[in-house]
């Protein structure tokens, strides 16, 4: 047993917010992936967040937060994004807002813009642990940039060194997908990154269109938006149908053809089931030594818009080769 990795408790709450203090880095769940924190004040630590995970300075980072109510300490909420707080939050969703002038957000946060993206998680470790720090904790996926994002505190160990002092184990995370982002930009929305909250449901509370981000977009404005990203080190074939012979497959729904070896998301084709399962199970046949992991086609309504956005990224890197 990994000795960085502690269960929920009283005294872990407390050994987090002195290491959060200190500057140090601290690994905890959240609803949708386990998140590599750091103090969102204090400089110096936010650095090491890039420095340990690789990740280029010019993706912003997402600043989490105990409640809804602490977000206009740090952000501008016009009626829409209220409307989409009280609607979404805690939860997995995350705004990109203007900052307000006098903030005490470390500048590396937003990499040079003028918006941060914020979010109220509403897993019950997450929480306590954003009230016992009682301040805003920013928290990218707890792995190295554009690998497979930690759906469980072992896949965080196998991820970092001693350089990560902490782990909280919550278990297997819920979502097990990154949060829907969404910027409010006056009365316009656009969808930066999709995830377990559609588009659908966005409409339903707000009666606004919602744009979706430009593919092509190279300057990122939130996360999970860089063309590789997700990425095992195996090669990723996506809308398979009939696998080739050195390959595994990551099925979807009632699938029967043959493969050396099958993992499937979910039998039943539940999109919500599969998101659940898509990193842990893309991690276990990354490590098989297949020449690629072949994906069956997924639809792609509901979260199914999410699950291909991280599939199509994750077969990004390895195309290019």
């Amino acid at each position: 047993m990994d000795k960085r990795i502690y269960k929920p408790s009283k005294q872990t709450y407390t050994r987090a917010t002195k290491l959060l203090n200190e500057g140090q880095l601290v690994s905890f769940p959240t609803e949708t992936v386990y998140g590599l924190g750091a103090d969102a004040t204090n400089s110096e630590a936010v650095e090491k967040i890039y420095a340990i995970k690789g990740r280029p300075n010019f993706n912003p980072l997402i600043i989490h937060l105990s409640a809804a109510d602490q977000a206009e300490k740090y952000v501008k909420l016009n009626r829409l994004a209220k409307k989409l707080a009280q609607a979404f939050w805690p939860g997995p969703f995350t705004m990109v807002l203007p900052i307000l002038e006098k903030n005490k957000i470390s500048p590396l946060i937003t990499a040079g813009l003028d918006t941060v993206a914020v979010r109220v998680p509403e897993n019950e470790i997450a929480h306590k642990l954003l009230t016992e720090f009682d301040r805003p904790i920013a928290a990218p996926s707890a792995n190295k940039s554009g690998k497979v994002s930690p759906t469980t505190a072992a896949h965080v160990a196998d991820e970092f060194d001693s350089d990560l002092k902490m782990i909280i184990d919550g278990g297997s995370c819920k979502k097990g997908i990154e949060s829907t982002i969404v910027q409010v930009m006056d009365n316009n929305l656009i969808l930066l990154r999709p995830g377990s909250i559609t588009i659908e449901e966005i409409k339903s509370v707000t009666q606004c269109a919602v744009r979706v981000m430009d593919e092509n977009n190279v300057n990122p404005s939130s996360p999970g938006q860089l063309t590789s990203h997700y990425a095992p080190k195996t090669k990723v074939r996506l809308d398979v149908d009939v696998p080739n012979k050195d390959e595994c497959l990551l099925a979807f729904g009632a699938v029967t053809i043959n493969s050396s070896f099958t993992m499937n998301l979910s039998p039943n084709g539940d999109l919500e089931e599969a998101a659940a399962n898509l990193f842990s199970m893309l991690r276990t046949l990354d490590k098989m030594n297949f020449t690629s992991i072949a994906v069956s086609p997924i639809p792609l309504s509901g979260i199914g818009l999410a699950i291909n956005d991280r599939l199509k990224r994750a077969a990004a890197t390895n195309n290019e080769l």
